[in-house]
């Protein structure tokens, strides 16, 4: 690189400017570089000089120079202060569940809490629409109805009959299901809360009913007078991360759309939500640096400031770490370490996986989706092409990662972190790489896509992605925009 590139001016790095051209698939000449670091918002004349420059591949003085123009000539827009912008926030997004301070030593006496939190909580969601009894206390009760509340920790299936082995902090038993209720019970994936109503024959259950702790019925869709856009999976460094598709959505994401109507959808987007898979990674799959585009981390993590960057600073963006990031791969999974976040634009919020925030009354529920993998593999009626299908069972559980030991590594800690006590407005997920949305009892389901092209890794597998669809959430209507990925 010439040496007169790696000088500053004016206090401000002029490789940087170079590297936020190239992340935007532009070279620049060092006198153009040295006339952007010495305008007053480098940022701002950067994002003018792309929009002008959409078929050259070197950026010279002139492009500069045109760009600088056509910024004296636009309206000059109120500036907002880092302290009005800082209100704003605070006014925004309220964080009603924070996972970042769960720590784990991983002894038995954690397991132990952390399977007797789950019990519990769930439990509490019963209250009230199940009278129920300990297991220990059946014995007591002949001839009548009754019902448990316990913990799935096997099914045995016999072909006429499924056996649950259901166990509460007294006890367990053995509940046998058939006809109806052997269909529901061979779709239990073990480790969820669920309440069983039957009769006691012999030291056994006769099944009547199995019920999940679920949603209400008559949950009403939320109403919002903004738009929330949602995204996952950018997975920034990856070879096969989809560039143009991905300055698509940002052109339309700061209203520079060439489609007006879809602009003012734009003009209506104060948050911009991300489950997930920020960058794509080192070693998270074998032979994945022969796909990898920048093979060192914290160069991902720049490269993906430097993408975020290019939105719109009146937008709130809300991140949330998934698998192939890098913190601890068992979830909860706090949010990105600072040496990574310290990278990240002042309006991108740094949260952990899960989070559960609200968005001036709207409470959306944040999870990368790794747990979908498992429930895809165990009931055979879901597949990868409509995740919202699968993202309703972890409502009907009332939890995130309902089966412990799978795909998903789970730590123990000794609160149940996973546990959907509360319920939200929406449930947002990504991990999969496809599209689906839905309402499932009043709650708003989104699985946003991705912003990578197939894997080698994702052909062995047989996983198809949809590429490049967003979901915009506004008034109570849901619109999908796709930027050309497929």
């Amino acid at each position: 690189m010439n040496e007169s590139l790696q000088k500053t001016v004016k206090g401000i790095d002029t490789t940087m400017v170079v590297k936020k051209f190239l992340v935007r698939g532009f070279n620049v000449s060092p006198e153009a570089a040295k006339m952007v670091v010495s305008f007053s918002d480098p940022d701002l004349l950067i994002a003018e000089v792309c929009k002008i420059s959409k078929n050259k591949f070197i950026i010279c003085e002139e492009d500069v120079l045109m760009a600088l123009k056509n910024l004296e000539k636009a309206p000059k827009k109120r500036e907002v202060t880092k302290e009005d912008k800082k209100e704003e926030k605070i006014e925004g997004v309220k964080i009603l569940k924070d996972v970042n301070n769960s720590f784990v030593q991983g002894t038995i006496e954690d397991f132990v809490a952390y399977f007797n939190s789950r019990l519990e909580k769930i439990g509490r969601i019963f209250r009230g629409r199940v009278q129920s009894v300990k297991i220990k206390d059946l014995g007591r009760i002949r001839g009548e109805n009754v019902s448990v509340i316990g913990m799935v920790n096997n099914v045995f299936d016999r072909k006429e009959s499924v056996v649950i082995e259901l166990e509460d902090q007294t006890g367990t038993i053995n509940c046998i299901a058939s006809g109806k209720c052997a269909e529901v019970a061979r779709e239990l994936l073990g480790d969820e809360v669920i309440a069983v109503t039957g009769t006691l024959k012999g030291s056994s259950m006769i099944v009547d009913r199995i019920v999940f702790p679920d949603c209400p019925t008559n949950g009403e869709r939320k109403l919002i007078d903004f738009g929330v856009v949602f995204i996952s999976d950018t997975h920034f460094g990856s070879k096969g991360f989809l560039e143009d598709s991905w300055k698509h959505f940002i052109e339309w994401l700061n209203c520079e759309s060439e489609n007006a109507e879809l602009n003012k959808i734009a003009e209506k987007v104060k948050y911009l939500i991300v489950a997930g898979d920020i960058v794509d990674g080192v070693g998270v799959y074998p032979d994945q640096e022969k796909e990898l585009a920048i093979i060192d981390v914290y160069e991902q993590y720049e490269v993906a400031a430097m993408h975020l960057d290019d939105i719109r600073k009146d937008i709130t963006v809300i991140i949330s770490p998934g698998n192939h990031d890098a913190v601890r791969q068992a979830e909860p999974q706090p949010c990105l370490p600072k040496e990574f976040s310290n990278l990240l634009p002042s309006n991108v919020k740094n949260l952990g996986n899960p989070a559960f925030v609200e968005l001036e009354g709207l409470r959306v529920l944040i999870y990368h989706g790794r747990s979908l993998d498992d429930l895809v593999t165990k009931i055979p009626r879901l597949s990868y092409e409509y995740p919202h299908k699968a993202m309703e069972e972890l409502l009907k559980r009332r939890h995130l990662c309902p089966l412990y030991g799978g795909r998903s590594p789970i730590a123990p800690s000794k609160e149940d972190l996973l546990v959907i006590d509360e319920l939200p407005d929406v449930l947002h997920s990504g991990h999969v790489h496809t599209y689906g949305t839905g309402f499932y009892r009043g709650v708003f389901l989104v699985n946003s896509s991705t912003w990578q092209a197939q894997t080698e890794f994702q052909k062995k597998i047989n996983l198809n992605p949809m590429p490049c669809n967003v979901a915009v959430y506004f008034g109570d209507k849901v619109y999908r925009i796709n930027f050309g990925g497929g």
